[in-house]
């Protein structure tokens, strides 16, 4: 379960406030792999946290196997990738084996870090109104503010964005 502070995307009305070169509050989570998530163990490090919809989807696929295939230079730019979706965390685990995935997914089916950077949204599937996550991405810099966010994310292309972004904060 995540525990948070304050909202990093916080509502004002419809808007959403932005909160770039803020600190985000810590937060711990739980995560595939050996150990829970601490936000503080990553000071030191750029981090992206990319939002996604949903596990074993065609865009959440594509993805997250870009992440993983850039995922050395993400590392020569000082940066590390956490996934971060609703999905059980048996769900991520068999998501992350079958890609090969060489970070760790968040599990967050409480919703509080998809509340935390504002990334639940009213969405229209095949004619009806669901509440989902709108694909999204945040990059939290080595002092643990956020610098950069995307949001409403379209696949292609995208990840090599987000790589020339952090190459610049390690430069």
């Amino acid at each position: 379960m995540a525990e948070a502070g304050a909202s990093v995307g916080a509502k004002t009305g419809t808007e959403a406030v932005s909160a770039i070169n803020l600190l985000v509050p810590d937060f711990s989570a739980v995560m595939t792999g050996e150990k829970p998530f601490q936000l503080t163990d990553y000071r030191g490090k750029n981090l992206v946290l990319y939002f996604y919809p949903k596990d074993n989807t065609p865009g959440c696929t594509t993805e997250s196997l870009a992440f993983r295939d850039h995922s050395p230079e993400f590392s020569k730019a000082n940066t590390a990738i956490i996934g971060v979706s609703r999905d059980s965390l048996r769900s991520h685990e068999g998501f992350k084996n079958k890609l090969a995935l060489p970070f760790e997914l968040i599990t967050d089916p409480d919703e509080t870090l998809c509340l935390m950077f504002n990334v639940m949204k009213m969405k229209n599937m095949y004619g009806k109104q669901v509440r989902g996550i709108e694909r999204s991405t945040f990059v939290i810099d080595a002092q643990g503010k956020l610098v950069k966010e995307w949001r409403g994310v379209r696949v292609p292309s995208h990840v090599e964005e987000v790589l020339s972004y952090v190459k610049t904060l390690a430069s």
